[in-house]
């Protein structure tokens, strides 16, 4: 008898904690690290003693009504979510029986009043204010990308464009593959795709000097009497002590739309990497906007994370997206620490939906031009699926001279604040162009395979004016050209008058015994400078005979990436044998040493895509 009434009893108490109100999830504790000074696990005691209150929701509220803050009772008609828990099968020697329920649970008496108000993060709207607006299943917008075309090297033998080193598209096409969906075309920037990955170019020795660059010129793979032209551009490695002071300001988007976990609950866990990485010297701010903004704690050294980790936690999602006004209060709170001797940079969390107040690009983008010129620069971090805003995305972070990244995955968010957070963290250079000439001897056509929204006119390489993409410590660049030699397989019909033809009477290699097919310049500032330093590079290939049969590894596995963007994206300019079979033969043969598995997961990826369905809607 004693054992069934105990078991009655565990069974009560676990009825009452199940219909008992969720509290808000804490992380859980971090084993395996020493915390430094100011760190520890996230909870509701452990915030209340640095000033920061999680929310609970058995507390008030507070709303926003015509422009009002008010308080209301959270509304009780407003259950628990649902918990699924396993079922196992009963035992017979734990079947009991039936006895009259429990007596009704007596509520013990109300708590004593909070003390003195302390620092709140936005909590979601509830009770007067309007839920958020069901959205269509797919309002996702990405900026027109079409192919560059083929031209005539006689015509214009001079090709500019900003340097990319953003990675958005490549974990984006990952996302839609994974899903079993085929990715839009405008979705696959063929060059984010190819920059994903390290080539283990030859590195520069110097920060006066930051950048190297390699270059080879290989047999087209998938065009035959054509060639790629592999052009890559390493930057110099800041060592640990020369790698200024962060002044770093989250902009947390916390409206209705981020209410999932692939969106706040995924960029929370994002926040917290970086969180792990930050020395005493560096400063955090935590702001947040939805239809209205604020700030989860100011400027805060580095050495204070748990204070960090509980506004990070704080973090609520509900409403609409003020995000122009979420923008000035960044910039206040990153000008608050602001430092000619710091890296001063606003980190934006977001699925890139705005819907309330300032909503248009072109407006977007010129306050954030404008504010570059300050100092701060802006990075744009993606977070989700069905309305992920990447064509604003992409134009805020190229006018505030940051990265675009999207974060599909907590491994993604590893990778971005692991081994690549120095590269977009820590600047070695400003408004990096490239510029190529082809040598009309060597070279009758060429295509630049990618950079579709990066292009820029040739007078804009030497004028400082002109704003081009800025590079972290240790990042790379690739591009490549497909280029039809003199004398191959034209893909610009023959002009009818003999005016508008170009003189091929040099041949093939025709004054040329030392195979200069092009002249790479790169034009770069020195962080803070506002005049540009030039590099330049020939790019040769000895002699009038065939390419090597075996190029560099590096090169091999740029083509096999570049033509699986390609592919995805449907270019004209791919041969129609050239399947993912191809590309799979390519991309195995070119592996080489993948410390990361990137190159493996990449293999996968393309097996993937083998069995995608045909896009059936726009």
């Amino acid at each position: 008898m004693l054992a069934t009434m105990l078991k009655q009893g565990v069974a009560a108490v676990l009825g009452l904690s199940v219909a008992a109100p969720a509290v808000m999830p804490v992380s859980p504790p971090q084993t395996g690290r020493a915390f430094e000074d100011g760190d520890g696990v996230v909870s509701q005691a452990a915030c209340e003693a640095v000033g920061i209150r999680l929310r609970d929701p058995r507390q008030t509220e507070s709303i926003m009504v015509t422009g009002a803050r008010m308080a209301m009772p959270a509304p009780a008609s407003i259950a628990p979510p649902p918990i699924t828990m396993p079922i196992e099968p009963t035992k017979k020697e734990d079947r009991v029986e039936f006895r009259a329920p429990p007596p009704p649970y007596v509520a013990p008496p109300a708590p004593p009043p909070p003390p003195a108000p302390m620092m709140t993060a936005h909590a979601p709207p509830v009770g007067m204010v309007m839920p958020h607006p069901v959205r269509p299943a797919d309002t996702e917008r990405y900026p027109d990308a079409t192919p560059n075309p083929v031209k005539r090297v006689t015509d214009e033998p001079v090709s500019t464009f900003s340097i990319d080193v953003d990675t958005a598209a490549y974990s984006n096409v990952r996302r839609f593959i994974s899903e079993g969906a085929t990715p839009p075309k405008d979705a696959v920037r063929v060059e984010e795709m190819i920059n994903y990955f390290d080539y283990g170019y030859a590195r520069p020795t110097s920060a006066a000097e930051p950048f190297a660059i390699t270059t080879a010129v290989a047999a087209s793979p998938w065009s035959q009497g054509r060639q790629i032209v592999h052009i890559g551009l390493q930057g110099y490695e800041l060592p640990a002590a020369e790698r200024k002071p962060l002044n770093l300001t989250f902009m947390v988007d916390v409206s209705g739309s981020m209410q999932s976990p692939d969106k706040l609950g995924l960029a929370q866990q994002t926040m917290n990497l970086i969180i792990d990485k930050l020395r005493p010297e560096d400063r955090v701010a935590v702001t947040y906007y939805a239809s209205d903004v604020g700030t989860a704690v100011g400027p805060t050294p580095g050495s204070q994370k748990l204070k960090l980790r509980c506004a990070v936690a704080a973090l609520n999602a509900g409403g609409s997206t003020a995000g122009a006004q979420g923008m000035v209060n960044a910039y206040e709170q990153a000008e608050a620490a602001f430092g000619r001797d710091k890296v001063n940079r606003i980190l934006m969390f977001t699925d890139g939906d705005f819907n309330v107040g300032v909503t248009d690009d072109k407006r977007i983008e010129d306050y954030v031009a404008d504010k570059r010129g300050t100092g701060i620069y802006l990075s744009v971090y993606g977070f989700g699926r069905g309305n992920y805003q990447d064509a604003r995305m992409q134009t805020i972070a190229q006018a505030g001279n940051g990265i675009a990244a999207y974060v599909d995955d907590l491994n993604e968010a590893r990778r971005l604040f692991g081994p690549a957070f120095d590269r977009g963290a820590f600047p070695i250079a400003d408004d990096v162009k490239i510029q190529v000439e082809f040598n009309p001897a060597r070279v009758s056509e060429y295509r630049l395979i990618g950079y579709e929204t990066r292009l820029l006119n040739e007078e804009d390489f030497s004028n400082d004016a002109v704003d081009a993409g800025e590079v972290g410590s240790g990042a790379s660049v690739t591009a490549l050209y497909e280029i039809t030699p003199v004398g191959g397989p034209s893909q610009i019909p023959e002009r009818r008058y003999d005016g508008n033809r170009p003189d091929n009477s040099l041949g093939v290699g025709g004054g040329d015994p030392d195979g200069e097919v092009g002249f790479v310049q790169v034009r770069y500032k020195l962080p803070g400078q506002p005049t540009s330093r030039l590099l330049q590079k020939v790019v040769s290939n000895a002699g009038s005979g065939p390419v090597s049969a075996q190029a560099p590894e590096a090169t091999r596995w740029a083509m096999a990436v570049a033509a699986f963007g390609q592919r995805l994206r449907g270019d004209p300019w791919m041969s129609a044998d050239f399947d993912n079979a191809a590309i799979l033969n390519l991309a195995q043969g070119a592996r080489g040493d993948d410390p990361y598995g990137e190159r493996a997961a990449f293999v996968q990826m393309v097996r993937a895509a083998d069995r995608l369905p045909a896009r059936s809607r726009p």
